[in-house]
């Protein structure tokens, strides 16, 4: 047997790299009786029959998995943002921020169409929180080496609105690419979505980049971000203060004596984290102990 990376998986074929080498293969009978659903970056053992067609055997164990999109194994979540059409609502990067801590996958934040809006209250609020924060622009090549570099030998999903470029950065990354690009409408301020399906692109860098669907098919709702205690260690910039307030059961919302309360009164903590904290907060708190 032979050990390789899922690059991609459609309609029950996965295309499976070794090295240089691919191989189409279709699942075992047993993957379906015992429910396992291979992934796109899945590290499987596979048969290969020599015509360039095999038979997976095994999935071996998954560092993480994301639901939707279906990806496993990702080192780092690069989120796409913009501060022109379409504009990027923080309240989204932070719910995936989240949910790469909660997967112990690094967040990298990318502030595209620099060229046209310099996205300074983006690059502001991610830098300020400790993430590697990347102006780049598709058109000009700003910030793209920058881009190469950090997602070097990792493998790597490209998220964000539809339109804000995830595809049009990926061929910059790697012009031979070629990628569709949707045209961004003006009436509606987001793109129509090109990417019908998740595929891992290798660099020649040696990254693995999944082009994902945009923020709607990323479901944050189906990502375990329900549980309102461990909430305020997924944001990392509140590490320094957890443990220091009044209350040991302190939520970080209105307490007298919050550490981090206080520190985003005193400019240590950028407000507009903080609030998307509070809703995610509010919405975890809502949810009944079955739900969780």
């Amino acid at each position: 047997m032979k050990e390789g990376v899922i690059l991609k998986a459609l309609s029950g074929f996965y295309t499976v790299a070794d090295g240089e080498e691919a191989c189409v293969c279709k699942a075992r009978g047993r993957f379906r009786r015992e429910q396992i659903v291979p992934l796109v970056g899945d590290c499987v053992e596979y048969s290969a029959a020599g015509d360039g067609t095999g038979v997976l055997e095994n999935v071996l164990p998954r560092r993480n998995t994301f639901v939707r999109p279906p990806v496993a194994n990702l080192d780092r979540l690069v989120i796409i943002t913009s501060a022109v059409i379409p504009v990027t609502d923080p309240y989204l990067v932070d719910r995936m921020t989240a949910i790469a801590a909660l997967n112990d996958c690094e967040a990298i934040i990318v502030v595209n169409k620099c060229d046209i809006a310099r996205g300074d209250s983006l690059y502001d609020i991610y830098s300020s929180a400790g993430f590697l924060t990347i102006r780049t622009s598709a058109a000009t090549g700003e910030g793209i080496d920058a881009l190469f570099n950090a997602v070097a030998g990792k493998v790597c999903a490209f998220t964000g609105n539809s339109g804000v470029g995830k595809s049009s950065i990926l061929n910059a990354l790697e012009p031979s690419f070629g990628l569709q690009v949707g045209d961004v409408s003006q009436k509606l301020g987001r793109g129509r979505h090109t990417t019908r399906h998740v595929e891992l692109y290798k660099l020649r860098n040696g990254a693995l980049i999944a082009d994902t669907p945009g923020f709607s098919a990323f479901d944050t709702d189906m990502m375990r971000l329900d549980d309102e205690e461990q909430l305020p260690y997924l944001f990392q910039e509140f590490a320094p203060y957890l443990g220091h307030c009044r209350f040991t059961d302190c939520a970080h919302v209105s307490e007298p004596g919050c550490a981090v309360l206080e520190a985003v009164a005193n400019g240590l903590l950028h407000p507009s984290r903080h609030e998307s904290y509070e809703r995610l907060y509010e919405l975890a708190k809502q949810k009944n102990d079955w739900e969780k």
